[in-house]
Order: structure tokens, then sequence, then C-alpha cells
């Protein structure tokens, strides 16, 4: 790519998007978008869209003008997969050269910068002007791409856009689809209400309204009057993972499916919850589960890192005891990304996390929440246990309890930090309140085994104690 062939000062959102397209090995020699639906079956993929009802609208709003003066109207799914397109012959004839026609996806992975994927990208209308385009095909184009947000599920659905020319195109138009995107956006706010208001009726009916009335992407509709389980429900079942192939079927999205009916699940206030169809939506009736075992952690000191859940005890290893215990220093639980983050700095990978997370519960079954990730039980750690013991003074179970560095081989940077702290904590503490017994505990760790002070304060004991001996041999 040569620099002439760009404006000398892009927006910062087409170099952004220049970035990421390049990033995904965009080649700027393409000549069109890939053909990715089987045109015998796009008429079953449209009828399964939500915005298959929406259509008139939009096509009344937007085809007539993009006739008129000689553009096309696109509309496509969330991952920049044409569904429908509108325009007169003539340009529809130039569009097929270039794929902009019905199967072919605009996503900016597959074509680089565009008005249809960069503003699924980035969630907000755009205007992409002709050499704007990372694809050099596309110079002669222009395009107003905006997305439109499924009210119920609060995710993008798909994109609207108008392309054409770029002696032609108008920046203003990037408006006109806005209008359009926001038209269908309340159009469909409008049937998602009248949903609502048929399952709440229905589950009013009922003799006792058993459990909690949820919509089919999990909002809550009627049955928790406190609120304790806030506006929506996970529902699906499974990770953000990026997919190479995502799916068809609405509202399915990339590495999640729709819990099935008879599944239990837990819920954010720690109880557990039974999914169960009603009508088109779902009851959620919670169930009096026993009191879960204790996960115990043992991360301290020259012993391999090991989990003890109920009476079983397991060997872990280095990376699934830091995400214990990361999970363990934040009881309120961490995303993907925040453990990504405490573990690797900003070279983590937030799909490396959710891997081995499931790796994790397969090995402690569901003494790991989701959404966010957190630790489901009862928790004693012996690192959570020198904490307390710092807090109360007491170098007696402090100097039972702290038998070396946490995770003394973890280059986690929050985990470093935290280990760090802990010794410099014990060690002061252990210097101050601690009698001769207490600091020769300590001198039995790893870091204590060679400190100065720690063995000073030892050699001064009687010449008779052999634990002066010991500190005098150390330090000569």
């Amino acid at each position: 790519m040569t620099k002439h062939a760009w404006p000398e000062a892009p927006r910062r959102q087409i170099e952004a998007s220049w970035h990421r397209s390049l990033a995904a090995g965009i080649d700027p020699e393409g000549t069109s978008a890939p053909l990715v639906f089987d045109l015998d079956y796009i008429d079953d993929i449209r009828q399964a869209h939500p915005l298959q009802p929406l259509l008139p609208l939009m096509s009344q709003t937007l085809a007539g003008l993009a006739d008129e003066i000689g553009h096309v109207m696109i509309v496509t799914d969330a991952h920049g997969r044409v569904l429908w397109r509108e325009g007169n012959t003539a340009i529809l004839r130039r569009a097929d050269q270039i794929g902009l026609a019905d199967g072919h996806q605009w996503e900016e992975r597959k074509v680089g910068t565009n008005g249809i994927g960069t503003a699924l990208a980035m969630g907000r209308p755009m205007h992409v002007y002709s050499e704007e385009h990372l694809m050099r095909v596309l110079h002669v184009w222009s395009c107003s791409g905006a997305p439109i947000v499924d009210p119920d599920s609060g995710r993008i659905i798909g994109c609207v856009d108008i392309s054409g020319t770029a002696r032609t195109l108008h920046p203003a138009t990037v408006a006109l689809v806005t209008a359009a995107a926001k038209l269908a956006e309340s159009e469909l706010a409008l049937r998602m209400h009248e949903r609502d208001e048929r399952l709440r009726r229905r589950y009013e009916s009922l003799r006792g309204r058993p459990g909690i009335l949820l919509s089919p992407t999990g909002r809550v509709i009627s049955g928790d009057p406190g609120g304790r389980l806030g506006d929506r429900v996970p529902l699906m079942d499974g990770t953000h993972a990026d997919d190479p192939d995502p799916p068809l079927v609405f509202p399915a999205h990339p590495g999640e499916r729709l819990r099935a009916s008879g599944q239990r699940m837990i819920l954010r206030d720690g109880t557990v919850g039974l999914l169960e169809s009603f009508d088109d939506g779902y009851l959620l009736r919670t169930v009096p589960t026993a009191t879960p075992p204790a996960l115990a952690l043992s991360f301290l000191g020259d012993r391999p890192p090991s989990v003890t859940l109920g009476d079983r005890e397991q060997p872990l290893s280095l990376r699934h005891a830091e995400i214990l215990a990361l999970l363990a220093l934040h009881p309120h639980g961490l995303t993907a990304e925040q453990l990504s983050f405490h573990m690797y700095g900003d070279y983590g990978n937030p799909v490396t996390i959710r891997a081995e997370i499931h790796r994790l519960r397969a090995q402690l079954g569901n003494a790991i929440a989701a959404k966010p990730y957190r630790l489901a039980c009862p928790v004693e750690a012996d690192f959570l246990a020198v904490r307390r013991h710092l807090a109360a003074k007491d170098p007696a179970a402090l100097a039972r309890s702290y038998t070396g560095p946490l995770l003394q081989r973890s280059e986690s940077p929050e985990i470093r930090r935290e280990r760090d702290e802990l010794e410099a904590q014990v060690r002061a503490c252990l210097l101050r309140y601690g009698s001769p017994e207490h600091l020769w505990a300590y001198a039995q760790t790893t870091n204590g085994r060679d400190d100065y002070e720690i063995l000073e304060r030892l050699a001064a004991l009687p010449p008779t104690d052999a634990r002066s001996a010991a500190a005098r041999t150390r330090l000569a």
C-alpha cells in the first residue's frame, strides 16, 4: 500500500478502521466481497430474521429515493451479510461486480473499511467516501450505513445502507439511513412491548404465579418486585469468542447458544434457578440447594498449588491456580477482559481466559459462576488466612500459616503485586511483634532463609540455642 493512495489527513475513525482491516489480513487489491450464503436458502434465512417484517417500512423510507437518484439500498444482518437490496437495474449491475449483492458479506474483517462493516464494527452510523475504502476497487463508491439495535436483546441485529458512486452520494445521506434505522428500532420496540403485554396477561392468569417471567432474551417482565435479578437474566450459554462462521439464525451470536428448558443456572444473588419454557418466553423458578462444599486453596510456599473441593484434593496447573487466586482476591467477580489484564497485562487475550475457565469448570463443576466470573462457594485460602492474621496482628497464627511466597512461579502482574505486598507485611509484623520462635518459623521460608535482619535477631539468642548457631552459620 503506497502512502499517496490515502488522503493526507484521514478521519480518526477511518484510520482506526484501516488498522483493524490490515490486522485482519485484508488485501487492498481485492476485487469483491465474499459470497457466504447458499442463495438456494436465502429466502429461509430472510424469513428467520427479525427485520423481515420491517422491510416494507425501510423500503418505503429509502428504496424509492435510492432508485430515483441511482443508488442501491442494502439491508444486512449483524455480520454484514446482505439479505435484501433494492435499486434500479443499472446500479444493481455495477453492484454485482463488487459483491454488493444478496448473500455477500461486508464485515470489516472480510472486505476492510466500508459503510456497512465499519458502522457495525463501531456501533454507530458511518459515511465512507471513495478513497476512504481500503480496497481500491471500491474507490468509485461511497456508502452510508447505520446499525440497527434490537431493543429486546440490546444487540445489533443488522445494518441499513445506501451506496452509490462517489460523484453522486452526498455525505448527508448518513442522516437519512440513521433515521431509517431509528424508525426500525422504534417499530421493534413497539412489537416488543406488545409481546410483553401478551406474555404478562398469560402469566397473570396462572394460579399463584410461580416463578419469574422472562422474555425470550432473558429480560425480566414480571414476578421480581424486589428487583433482585436486575433487568435481565443471561440466557446465553457460552463465550463471546470470535467465530469465523457466525450462525445464521437469530438470536444466536458467535460462540453462544440459548439455554434449554429444564436447565439449571446460578443467578447473580447466588441462588439456583430452573428454566422452563412458557408460551414465547420463560419462567425462572428458584430451587432449594444444599450448601456447596468449601473450596480450599493451598497456594503458599514451595509445594505445588492444589485445591480441595469438599474432601477431594486436586493438583492445579499454574495458570488455573492464578485464575482461582485472582477470583478469591476479587469476590465480586471479574470479566474475562479483567482476568486477562490481571494475568498478562496489556498482552492478554480474553479468549484464552474463557478457554481456561471452561477447562477449570470441568475440574471444579459449579464452583465457578459466570457473568462475571466468580467463586460460587465458600472459599478457604491460605493467603487469605494470612491477610486475616495480619489484620489481627497475631504473630503466632501468622508464623504458623505463612509458609512462603504466594504462587512464587507466577508472573501475573496482579499476583506479583499481592505476593510482594504480603511478604513485606508478614516480615514487618513478625519483626515488630514476633518472638524468636515466630522469627525462626519465618526463617524457614524461601525469602526468610537469607533475611539479614531476621538472622541477626536470631543470632543474638544465647549461644547454647541451636537457632542462634544456625543463624550465625547463615550470616557467615
